[in-house]
């Protein structure tokens, strides 16, 4: 296996977005056009690549000084458990380590995987949507 990472934007195309979401059964990866205007729109973005496939991704929604809010991290379920994750995840702390707040949303399976990080629940706060992907 031979990952490589960008924080370029430029790389990625919809039909490499929509397959990726799409590897995690995510509702977003049905809206290619605006999953790739999103994706472009972030204060930041890690990949990771195998021989031109997008096995990975995170992004960044950020002030760039007091918070960043990790919108989406995900890696094909083929590439799962391989340390991908954990790369991606630490390059963008590594970006941010001036922020005074990094905020996710995690789905209980990935709650340890998340702990592992650094992040933590904070008590009192319960995370709210309001989502109109159907």
């Amino acid at each position: 296996m031979n990952i490589y990472y960008s924080t370029s934007k430029e790389d990625l195309s919809k039909d490499a977005l929509q397959e990726l979401f799409l590897s995690v059964e995510w509702e977003s990866g049905k809206f290619p056009n605006e999953l790739l205007q999103a994706i472009r729109g972030s204060h930041s973005i890690v990949t990771a690549w195998e021989e031109g496939k997008l096995v990975g991704l995170i992004n960044a929604l950020s002030d760039g000084v007091l918070t960043v809010y990790f919108h989406y991290i995900l890696i094909n379920p083929s590439y799962q458990n391989k340390g991908i994750g954990k790369e991606i995840m630490n390059i963008m702390l590594d970006r941010y380590k001036g922020c005074k707040t990094k905020v996710l949303i995690s789905y209980p399976h990935a709650v340890d995987f998340y702990n592992k990080l650094g992040f933590n629940t904070e008590d009192g706060a319960t995370p709210m949507f309001i989502s109109e992907l159907v």
